[in-house]
């Protein structure tokens, strides 16, 4: 009973996250207009700012300590430890649905592409695109491991957990994290560009810097020396912008944070 209680909350905390994420495409991208990030401002600039500033650090804060190794094993000491990953995943979905439904308009606009225009619509591609690319990527890391439905069903099965190997494939052997690339291109890539806008994607270019910098760490702790031949071959967030002979082909992909 107790392994299955544990499987149902990964599969409720993994809906939530789900949801959010499409919560939050749909709102940067005005796909729903009722739920878009340009509405017209409902406060001053000076306490948007503030608003928007103190929701996208409890979000930072949260993934940062959470997704830290002596945190994960004070976790251990209290909860169930397939559960973990499910807990993490929670919690960032409602904060991340907090994030985009609590984020304050502030007007202005810096440009806007006619719809008639085919810059428009390549605008749109890669919007896309950039949303296609994240979710591509936490496939080749492994989606179900990435959102914690793996462990809780390997605890279902009685099998042991069993860490992923660290594998390039495909995005990753142009681009360290091409799941923050995606996530990133999807931001930017936007036909209308309001100072909302444009103050949603700095704070998110600004958190993923930092998040990735710290999972970095993790990274070369976790693998080592084969980590950091990865690093030094493959750029990190942005693809062909590091030159160097050589290529690091099927070895493993590292478990995103």
């Amino acid at each position: 009973m107790r392994k299955i209680v544990m499987f149902t909350y990964s599969i409720v905390a993994y809906l939530i996250a789900f949801g959010s994420i499409l919560f939050w495409i749909a709102s940067v991208g005005n796909l729903i207009p009722e739920i878009g990030i340009d509405q017209e401002p409902k406060m001053s600039v000076i306490w948007a700012l503030m608003n928007n500033f103190l929701l996208i650090a409890l979000f930072g804060v949260q993934h940062s300590i959470m997704a830290r190794k002596w945190f994960k094993s004070l976790f251990y000491r209290y909860f169930p430890k397939p559960i973990e990953r499910s807990t993490f995943v929670l919690i960032s979905g409602i904060l991340l649905f907090n994030l985009v439904y609590n984020w304050q308009p502030i007007g202005g606009q810096l440009w806007a592409i006619a719809p008639d225009s085919i810059w428009y619509t390549l605008i749109y591609v890669l919007f896309f695109v950039g949303w296609a690319i994240l979710f591509i990527s936490s496939f080749l890391i492994n989606h179900f491991d990435l959102f914690g439905l793996r462990q809780t069903f390997l605890e279902l099965m009685g099998k042991p957990y069993t860490q992923l190997q660290f594998r390039i494939t495909l995005f990753y052997d142009y681009v360290r994290h091409p799941l923050y690339f995606g996530m990133l291109l999807g931001m930017w890539a936007t036909p209308t560009m309001t100072v909302t806008h444009l103050v949603f994607a700095i704070a998110i270019t600004a958190y993923v810097i930092i998040g990735t910098l710290f999972e970095e760490k993790d990274l070369v702790d976790e693998f080592g020396d084969t980590y950091k031949a990865y690093q030094a071959k493959k750029p990190m967030l942005v693809p062909f912008t590091k030159f160097k002979k050589g290529t690091a082909r099927k070895s493993t992909l590292p478990k995103g944070v």
